[in-house]
């Protein structure tokens, strides 16, 4: 289902134009030419292929668990300032 509405009443109050855009694509008109879309993010994903967010990517899986043993290491991380 799309939805138009004039850019107008989008300032006005958007709410209508995010509930239309659930079900379809919103067309928001500037002087009766369409302008911009607007779209569910789940719409947007599916168009550009990103099937998850950026948090999703880089979250850790719920039941992985890590091991991790830094490496010991046999220099110094610092050295005094030479003031000479």
């Amino acid at each position: 289902m799309i939805t138009t509405i004039t850019s107008r009443e989008f300032n006005q109050n958007s709410g209508p134009a995010k509930k239309a855009a659930r079900h379809g694509p919103v067309f928001i008109t500037d002087r009766g030419r369409p302008a911009h879309v607007l779209l569910s993010i789940e719409e947007y994903r599916h168009l550009t292929g990103q099937t998850k967010s950026m948090v999703d990517l880089l979250a850790m899986p719920e039941d992985g668990e890590i091991e991790f043993e830094p490496p010991h290491l046999e220099s110094k991380l610092y050295q005094p300032a030479d003031l000479t």
